[in-house]
C-alpha cells in the first residue's frame, strides 16, 4: 500500500508489530496472575484488534457505549460487558442487544435497578463497587452495598454476575510503589467486599477489577475472577510515564507535519491539533510536561529532547523548537484512547510500510 511517507497528514499510525507484542504480553500476564482478560475496546475501538484479542483467548470484551456493544456484536462479539453506570434512557435499547448476545450491564443505585426489574427482562448485572477512584460505585464499607448485593442476587428476573470496580485511580499514582499498592488495595476490597456478602448469605458469583497501570504493577489477584485493562493494546506517553511500558511498546502515533517554521523563531507550527491529539495533558510525572512527544528515532525508541508539543488549537500544534518546513513528525500522544476517538481509521504499518487500514468505529 506504499510508505508512511507518501500518506497525507494528519494521520494516525498503528505499529503492528508493537500491538501485536502488547497483546501477547497483556495475555501472557494475566494468565500468570490467573485472571481472564476481558479487554477493555474503548481505546482502540477497532474489530481488527479485538479479534487478535480473542484470539490470544479473551473470553469477552468491555465496552464504554452502547454503540461500540451494537458494533462489536454485529461482528461476532457475543459476551460484552457494558462499563458505564446503566443509563436509564437507554434501557430500551439495551434490552435489544440483550435479546440477541449476553450484554452485561453495571448499576451502583437502587433506582437503576427498580428500572431493570421494571423492565421485566433478565438483564446480566453487576454491582459497580468504589475501591477508591470516587468516580461511581458503592461504598464498599456502606449498608448500601449490601442492600443492592442482596436485591441483585435476591431478584427473580435479573441475573446477578458478581462486583466490578475499576483503579482509575491507579493512573494519578506517583510511583511505581504507589501504583503497586492501589493495585493491591483494589483486590483487596473486591475480596473484602465479596467475603462480607458471602458472610450474609449473598453468593457473588464473580470480581472484576481493571485498569492499565494496575495491571502492569500488581504482584498477584488472588480472589480475582477477571481484569479489564484496556490501553494495554497501543500505551502512550502517560503510561511510559506512570513506568507500564517504555517509549517503544507504544503502538499509536500521530503523523504530522511542520507547516510553518521562521528564520530566528523558537517554535515551529505541525498541522496536528487537538482535534488530532486531544487536550489531555497527560500524566503528572511525565518530565518534561507537554502535550505530545516528538520522535526523534521512532526505530530506536528516541525522543526529540527540546522539541515538544507544548500547545494545541484546534488544528494547530505548537512545537517548542524550530524544524524545517515540511518535516514529517512522528508523535507520541499524552493519551491514546483521546486520540484513536479523533480519526477515522488507523494507517496500520510494519516498518516504514503501510500494510492496512482499518476503521476506528468511534461514532455514538
Amino acid at each position: 500500500m506504499g510508505s508512511i511517507e507518501q500518506l497525507p497528514t494528519p494521520a494516525l499510525l498503528l505499529d503492528l508489530d508493537v500491538l501485536e507484542a502488547n497483546l501477547s504480553r497483556m495475555a501472557r500476564r494475566a494468565d500468570a496472575l490467573g485472571v481472564a482478560l476481558r479487554p477493555h475496546i474503548k481505546t482502540h475501538k477497532c474489530i481488527e484488534i479485538a479479534q487478535r484479542q480473542r484470539g490470544l483467548g479473551a473470553g469477552g470484551i468491555t465496552v464504554s457505549t452502547l454503540y461500540e456493544a451494537e458494533v462489536f456484536a454485529e461482528h461476532g462479539f457475543g459476551d460484552i460487558t457494558w462499563a458505564f453506570p446503566l443509563i436509564l434512557n437507554r434501557l430500551t435499547q439495551a434490552r435489544a442487544l440483550a435479546e440477541r448476545i449476553r450484554l452485561r450491564l453495571v448499576v451502583d443505585s437502587h433506582a437503576a435497578i427498580d428500572a431493570l426489574e421494571a423492565s421485566e427482562f433478565p438483564f446480566h448485572v453487576w454491582l459497580k463497587v468504589d475501591c477508591g477512584y470516587h468516580r461511581a460505585g458503592v461504598d464498599p464499607n456502606s449498608e448500601l452495598a449490601l442492600e443492592l448485593a442482596g436485591r441483585l442476587r435476591g431478584s427473580r428476573r435479573l441475573i446477578f454476575d458478581g462486583l466490578l470496580t475499576h483503579s482509575g485511580h491507579a493512573y494519578h499514582g506517583r510511583s511505581t510503589a504507589e501504583i503497586r499498592a492501589i493495585a493491591e488495595s483494589e483486590r483487596a476490597v473486591m475480596v473484602g467486599l465479596a467475603d462480607k456478602l458471602r458472610g450474609h448469605g449473598v453468593e457473588v458469583p464473580a470480581l472484576s477489577v481493571g485498569s492499565t497501570p494496575a495491571l502492569a504493577q500488581v504482584e498477584r489477584l488472588d480472589g480475582i475472577d477477571e481484569a479489564r485493562p484496556g490501553n494495554y493494546a497501543l500505551y502512550d506517553a502517560s503510561q511510559v510515564a506512570l513506568g507500564s511500558c517504555g517509549v517503544r511498546d507504544c503502538a499509536a502515533t500521530v503523523l504530522a507535519s511542520v507547516i510553518s517554521s521562521h528564520p530566528g523563531a523558537a517554535h515551529c507550527v505541525v498541522d496536528a491539533g487537538a482535534l488530532a491529539l486531544s487536550k489531555d495533558a497527560g500524566a503528572a510525572q511525565a518530565s518534561p510536561p507537554s502535550m505530545g512527544r516528538i520522535f526523534a528515532d521512532y526505530p530506536a525508541g528516541e525522543l526529540e529532547p527540546e522539541a515538544r508539543l507544548v500547545e494545541l488549537s484546534q488544528e494547530h500544534g505548537i512545537v517548542s523548537a524550530p524544524l524545517p518546513l515540511g518535516r514529517r513528525v512522528r508523535i507520541l500522544p499524552n493519551h491514546s484512547c483521546l486520540t484513536v476517538a479523533q480519526f477515522d481509521h488507523f494507517e496500520v504499518v510494519r516498518g516504514t510500510e503501510v500494510v492496512d487500514r482499518w476503521k476506528i468505529w468511534r461514532a455514538r
